[in-house]
C-alpha cells in the first residue's frame, strides 16, 4: 500500500497557489486507497526568524486549512511535527550519515542564507536532513513535491540508501515523488512570471484562504493583465504571462481545461473575463473560507483533531525509531 506524506510550514497565510498546486490534489488521495499523513512542520518554521507568540496559532491555521480544503481526519492522519519527538531523534541519526558538501549545495540553503552563509544557523543548514527524517520516520513510499523540493527528496532517498547499505538491511523504502497529473502552477496576480508566494511584499499578489468575497473580487479586478482580447487557441497565450495565468486560474477553479476557457471567452477582453473569474473564484473559495473561520473560532476543536492525529503519528514514528535504534546497535535497556 502507498503511504503518502505531505507537510506544510506554519508561516503566513495559505493562498490560492497552495490550494490549487497542492491541497486540492491531497484531498483526492484520501479516496485512492493510500494511507495519507499530513503534517504541520513547525520545527522547520523556526529555522528563520519567526513570531514566537504566533507560532501555535499559525499551526492551528494550517491544520484548519487542511480540513477546510477537504482533508478528513477520519481518513487521514493530521499531526504537528513538534509533537512527535521521533522526527528530531531520527534527524540526528541521519545527520551522522549526511555529507556537508551536499547540504551546502542545496538551492534553498543558498537562497535563504544568501551572502551571509557563514552566519547562517545550523538549523537552516540541516533543514534537508530534518525533511528526510520527516519522510523516513513514517517509511513513506510517496511524497508530493514541487520543483523547489526535489533536491530534498533526493537527499531522503540517498540517506535511506546509505542507511540500508551501511547496516546491511532493506529497512527504509526509497520514497518516490508523487505525481498526480498536471499541476496547476499559480503565478502572482501582479507579475505573471513569478509564483504566487506568501512572502511577496504586496498582498494584492495573492488570494489568501482567509480573504472574503469582496477582497477576492478586488484582487482579481486589480490583477495585471494586458490590453489584448483572449485568443482562440493556447498558442495565442504565448508571451502573455498574465493572461495565461488568469486563464489557468479560471480553468483550475471551474474544473475545465484551458482550451474550454478559450472556447467560451475567445475574442473577449479582460473587462468581460475578470468578473467571470471573480464569480468562479468566490463560488469555489467561499465554503473553504467559511469553514476555516468556523474552525479558527473554536481552537479547541482544532487542538482535539491534532491531538488525535499526533497520537497515531507518534505510535507509528516510535515503532520505526525503535527498529532503527536496534539496527544501529544502541543499548535497549530493560
Amino acid at each position: 500500500m502507498k503511504r503518502i506524506l505531505s507537510c506544510m510550514q506554519p508561516t503566513s497565510h495559505l493562498h490560492l497557489g497552495n490550494y490549487l498546486g497542492a491541497l486540492k490534489n491531497f484531498v483526492a488521495l484520501q479516496d485512492e486507497g493510500a494511507e495519507c499523513l499530513y503534517g504541520v512542520v513547525d520545527l522547520h518554521a523556526i529555522t528563520v526568524p519567526y513570531q514566537r507568540d504566533g507560532l501555535a496559532n499559525a499551526t492551528r491555521e494550517i491544520a484548519a486549512a487542511y480540513i477546510a480544503a477537504g482533508i478528513d481526519p477520519k481518513k487521514s492522519i493530521l499531526f504537528a511535527q513538534s509533537a512527535i519527538p521521533a522526527h528530531s531523534q531520527l534527524m540526528w541519526l541521519l545527520a551522522t550519515m549526511s555529507q556537508m558538501g551536499k547540504l551546502e549545495r542545496m538551492t534553498q540553503f543558498k537562497d535563504k542564507a544568501g551572502k551571509n552563509k557563514e552566519r547562517a544557523g545550523l538549523g537552516l543548514f540541516a533543514y534537508p536532513v530534518l525533511m528526510a527524517a520527516d519522510i523516513l520516520i513514517y517509511k513513506a513510499t510517496h511524497v508530493p513535491v514541487g520543483e523547489d523540493q526535489k533536491q530534498h527528496l533526493e537527499l531522503a532517498r540517498e540517506l535511506a540508501s546509505t542507511f540500508n547499505t551501511r547496516y546491511e538491511t532493506d529497512f527504509f523504502p526509497q520514497p518516490e515523488p508523487y505525481i498526480s497529473g498536471p499541476a496547476t502552477r499559480v503565478m502572482s496576480l501582479r507579475d505573471g512570471t513569478q509564483k504566487m508566494s506568501k512572502s511577496a511584499e504586496s498582498d494584492l499578489s495573492r488570494i489568501n484562504f482567509t480573504d472574503d468575497a469582496d477582497t477576492i473580487a478586488k484582487k482579481i479586478k486589480k490583477a495585471k493583465s494586458d490590453p489584448d482580447v483572449l485568443p482562440e487557441t493556447l498558442d495565442g497565450l504565448e508571451d502573455r504571462a498574465e493572461a495565461k495565468n488568469l486563464v489557468n486560474l479560471y480553468a483550475a477553479l471551474a474544473g475545465i481545461t484551458n482550451e474550454d476557457v478559450l472556447k467560451e471567452f475567445a475574442g473577449k477582453g479582460f473587462g468581460d473575463f475578470k468578473p467571470a473569474l471573480v464569480d468562479v473564484a468566490v463560488a469555489h473559495l467561499a465554503p473553504i473560507t467559511a469553514r476555516m473561520n468556523e474552525l479558527m473560532a473554536d481552537p479547541a476543536e482544532i487542538d482535539a483533531i491534532l491531538q488525535a492525529g499526533n497520537e497515531k503519528a507518534r505510535a507509528m514514528a516510535g515503532d520505526v525509531l525503535s527498529e532503527v535504534s536496534e539496527i544501529m546497535g544502541f543499548w535497549k535497556g530493560s
